[in-house]
């Protein structure tokens, strides 16, 4: 099983160095979850000694309606990615991943998985765009969007940086963010592993199961 036991404050300490640009080809910097690869580690799944609290923030939903993260995360099997729509390549496929991975859980369990999305460009990711974006992947998924600085605020409690939207050299608005998905126990509500983009469908298919019971993949 890939897994590996890595500390929470080295990751928080490195994710305001590391960043990764959706759709920025190959000159970015790798996120803040493969860390653990420079010591020559290809793990999949980092398993933290020290669990990170799940953030506190309220957004709205892609139904327009306020949604408290941790009252309505509280007791589930919950997986929170930081990215955005427009996003060309990294966004989609992590986001497809996990709901590939999904199907193959039995129903009752499927039911019971909380997958969450919280854009890093709330200006473009409107509850309606959020909300069409993530049909076309699986349509359990929760969307949340709200106030940028709220929302960057929620991200740092997990390690997790981005920046502003920006234009790339193309003139392209591209929005720069760290590609961890964390995964939060049902049993304690604490973030305890953590997922970098070479995350695969095999990956998560392995690891749900577990992670749905709040155990160690």
């Amino acid at each position: 099983m890939r897994t590996k036991t890595f500390a929470a404050a080295a990751l928080l300490a490195a994710a305001s160095l590391t960043l990764t640009a959706c759709g920025s080809g190959g000159d970015s910097d790798k996120p803040v979850a493969v860390v653990s690869e420079e010591a020559g580690s290809d793990k999949a799944a980092t398993v933290l000694d020290q669990p990170f609290e799940k953030p506190d923030l309220v957004l709205t939903d892609t139904q327009g309606k306020k949604y408290d993260l941790r009252k309505e995360t509280q007791g589930k099997p919950t997986l929170i990615y930081f990215g955005y729509t427009h996003c060309p390549d990294v966004c989609p496929s992590t986001m497809s991943n996990i709901a590939v991975a999904k199907k193959q859980l039995p129903k009752a369990e499927q039911d019971d998985l909380r997958v969450v999305l919280v854009t890093t460009d709330p200006d473009r990711d409107t509850p309606a765009e959020l909300g069409k974006w993530l049909k076309g992947i699986d349509p359990q998924f929760v969307g949340l969007t709200g106030d940028f600085s709220t929302i960057q605020a929620g991200a740092r409690t997990l390690g997790i940086a981005f920046d502003p939207p920006k234009k790339d050299k193309n003139g392209k608005l591209i929005s720069e963010h760290g590609t961890q998905v964390i995964a939060f126990s049902p049993k304690t509500d604490g973030g305890y592993v953590l997922y970098g983009e070479d995350a695969t469908v095999d990956d998560y298919t392995k690891d749900l199961p577990k992670l749905v019971k709040g155990q160690k993949p």
